[in-house]
């Protein structure tokens, strides 16, 4: 299975009046994470785009563990946990400087028509992604 590290540093404009990350910040992570696995494979969400595909969230969760607070470097881990190519289900796990576990989550990611939004198979219409996502996942 492929692993990408990303870290982030908070800012204090990513923090509430409680001193610690606004949770709806830690999705922008996991999009950090993402996209940095996908460009780690090889690929980029922007030349899917230029052939009016688009790969909109379907679910989204995040469990909060752990507290981060400004200052601090987010190290954001995003593996592909489940793929079968149409559906791609995204995990994460952010952990503090320490290495202590803050938050994990999971995305689900479906490939859309840009025209219309129904969903491609990313198999048919993306053969080199779906491969790469096969062996990254370590369903291959």
């Amino acid at each position: 299975m492929v692993i990408n590290h990303s870290e982030v540093k908070v800012r204090y404009q990513e923090t509430d009046q409680m001193g610690v990350v606004y949770h709806a910040n830690y999705l922008v992570w996991f999009e950090i994470g993402r996209t940095n696995l996908i460009e780690q494979l090889g690929f980029r969400y922007a030349d899917m785009e230029r052939e009016d595909v688009l790969s909109p969230v379907i679910d989204i969760q995040a469990k909060y563990k752990y507290p981060l607070r400004y200052g601090q470097t987010a190290k954001v881990k995003t593996w592909i946990k489940k793929y079968d190519g149409f559906r791609v289900v995204y995990g994460y796990e952010i952990h503090n400087e320490d290495d202590q576990l803050c938050v994990t989550g999971v995305s689900s990611h479906v490939c859309v028509k840009r025209s219309n939004f129904k969903p491609i198979s990313i198999r048919k219409q993306f053969p080199d992604w779906h491969e790469a996502y096969k062996k990254a996942s370590g369903e291959e």
